[in-house]
């Protein structure tokens, strides 16, 4: 598929991106060199592929979705500036 200097115009408005007139033929010649590609890609037989996470066969890991408060109570306020009672202290904003 071949795209001209006025797609190419009109893509780049769209985009909101600003080419100059003199960059218009090489801005829709690379246009054209993606679509080339993506019709080779289209030719590609694809039945019976599974679709992949990585290019390396690995699992996803799996933990069990049950809500807890994460027993990391101690680990967190250790970084507070103030902590009482198990909290964030924090000074009265509003009166």
């Amino acid at each position: 598929m071949s795209i001209d200097t006025k797609t190419a115009a009109h893509v780049a408005k769209l985009a909101r991106i600003k080419v100059e007139t003199s960059e218009l033929p090489a801005l829709a010649q690379d246009f054209s060199a993606i679509l080339g590609f993506i019709e080779q890609l289209n030719e590609v037989d694809v039945d019976g592929v599974e679709p992949m996470v990585s290019v390396t066969p690995m699992r996803l890991k799996r933990r069990q979705d049950v809500v807890t408060d994460g027993n990391i109570q101690d680990k967190v306020l250790a970084n507070a500036p103030d902590a009482r009672e198990g909290f964030f202290a924090v000074p009265k904003v509003v009166e």
